[in-house]
């Protein structure tokens, strides 16, 4: 909560794993901004693949996964000592500070951090993606004096938290399924339906004239377990 009086601020920690439960030892770890962004945005978008339809004609264009999300913000970075409460620091430092936690990387994880973005209804988990920075004020010497960051961040999940997220292991949803050394169709039903006695429907809806033997690298299509009942 902010102090009376004050304003919360937008505070950027670094974590030193995927799962954001250990905080990395970069210095200073967490930063807090002194100037709230005036604005942010967040875009999310969808993957899909097409497949060819039922007869040879026509395209299926069929969910695949999520792309996650991004967030895009400004942040004023001010060394001219009229910012309440703002650190000694100069720009540069404070600059220096931030790209240590976000860009730089992490010797101990051999990539740069995991960020945490948390401000008011916000919180945001995810990598820096771009960095570039604008120098707006300087001092008769040249010494910067005020500078904006402009950043974009990656959302960030491992592969078990995606799944669990999108539901991909709903029977009742179409999943795009790439065979992998090992894979038969029977164990991939159970895998998708918990049920490995949808494999010849599953056959039949991929045309497969073989299903025993499953190609590495192709794409399979599993219908929606009602279809696949049929």
């Amino acid at each position: 909560m902010a102090g009376k009086g004050g304003l919360d601020k937008l505070t950027i920690t670094g974590f030193a794993d995927p799962g954001f439960n250990s905080q990395a030892r970069t210095r200073p770890n967490p930063i807090k901004v002194m100037i709230n962004p005036d604005q942010y945005s967040q875009a999310m978008g969808v993957c899909y693949t097409k497949q060819q339809g039922a007869g040879g004609t026509g395209k299926k264009v069929v969910f695949n996964r999520d792309k996650g999300e991004a967030l895009e913000l400004a942040l004023i970075f001010d060394g001219t000592g009229t910012v309440p409460d703002a650190p000694t620091k100069s720009v540069d430092e404070q600059l220096a500070d931030l790209k240590r936690l976000i860009y730089e990387i992490n010797g101990a994880i051999h990539s740069p951090n995991y960020v945490q973005l948390a401000w008011g209804s916000l919180l945001f988990k995810g990598r820096l993606k771009t960095m570039g920075i604008d120098y707006t004020l300087f001092a008769p010497d040249g010494t910067a004096l005020r500078a904006k960051v402009k950043a974009t961040f990656l959302g960030y999940h491992d592969n078990t938290d995606g799944r669990a997220a999108q539901k991909l292991s709903s029977p009742d949803m179409t999943h795009v399924v790439t065979v992998l050394a090992g894979d038969t169709l029977p164990l991939l039903c159970h895998r998708i339906y918990g049920d490995s006695r949808y494999y010849l429907a599953v056959a039949d809806h991929n045309r497969l004239d073989d299903f025993r033997t499953l190609e590495p690298g192709r794409s399979l299509l599993f219908p929606p377990i009602a279809q696949a009942g049929r």
